[in-house]
């Protein structure tokens, strides 16, 4: 017999999220192999562009970071041939130099605390949706973990080499976990690899999926209040880290070099 068909929905969520707590396994990790799975993870799902974009990660040192050798595609990093740089680029562990364009990065740890891995990257969809300079319309439930929390950069600074460049990415991403940048592409943070990983992945669906509507009629806001509600839901560890396990064991069919 049915015991929680009068159960409140506030219960029924409190219910849910210890359930979670319990049942979703962690996983075991380095912070060097969760960097080199995300590239591979970035690679197969559409994040690839050549050798543009970066992911970084903070170091065992402040104002150290993470990064991937540039001229090395996401689908060749490794655990074991990713740099350790400084604030000024300077490689303190690893062969080879980081993208100059990391630079932009050192000013979002600086002005995000919170913050301790970035994605940076040009997929398909959002670049497409950088070039018509409109800001990211979450209008769909799977993708409210971005309600609210992408921002929007609707002048393009030109190359991001340069501090000026830093500054204003830093300062158009706020306290968001995301942000558009026009005739670019997209910048996902996270406090966590697995955090920042599922909200690169999100944000590519998600301007698919704006494109798709776009092309077919006007896109209908959803309720405020529901998409926040939609947002806390989704935007947990735990749902993370279950993410970032399934996209794993995906990748590690093809890419268990990644971990060497």
């Amino acid at each position: 017999m049915a015991q929680t068909l009068e159960t409140s929905k506030e219960q029924l969520v409190g219910d849910a999220i210890r359930q979670m707590q319990e049942n979703l396994a962690d996983n075991a990790w380095s912070l060097r192999q969760k960097l080199a799975l995300t590239c591979r993870i970035l690679f197969e799902h559409g994040h690839d562009s050549g050798i543009a974009g970066q992911i970084t990660a903070r170091g065992p040192e402040s104002g150290t970071y993470y990064t991937q050798q540039l001229g090395l595609g996401f689908d060749e990093i490794t655990a074991g041939n990713l740099l350790l740089v400084n604030e000024d680029l300077e490689v303190l562990e690893g062969r080879g130099m980081p993208n100059p364009a990391n630079r932009f990065h050192s000013w979002v740890y600086r002005a995000r605390p919170d913050v301790n891995c970035i994605i940076h990257t040009h997929p398909t969809h959002v670049s497409a949706l950088s070039m018509l300079e409109v800001p990211l319309q979450i209008s769909h439930m799977d993708l409210c973990p971005l309600y609210d929390d992408c921002a929007f950069l609707e002048g393009w600074p030109g190359v991001p080499v340069g501090n000026e460049e830093g500054d204003l990415i830093a300062g158009a991403l706020g306290s968001k976990r995301a942000v558009l940048l026009s005739h670019h592409g997209q910048l996902s943070t996270g406090a966590t690899v697995e955090e920042a990983c599922f909200i690169a992945e999100l944000i590519e669906r998600a301007a698919k999926l704006q494109l798709l509507a776009m092309s077919s009629g006007q896109i209908k806001p959803i309720i405020p209040e529901l998409g926040r509600e939609a947002h806390d839901w989704i935007s947990r560890p735990k749902r993370y880290s279950a993410a970032f396990n399934y996209f794993t064991r995906q990748i590690l069919r093809h890419h268990a070099d990644c971990l060497n």
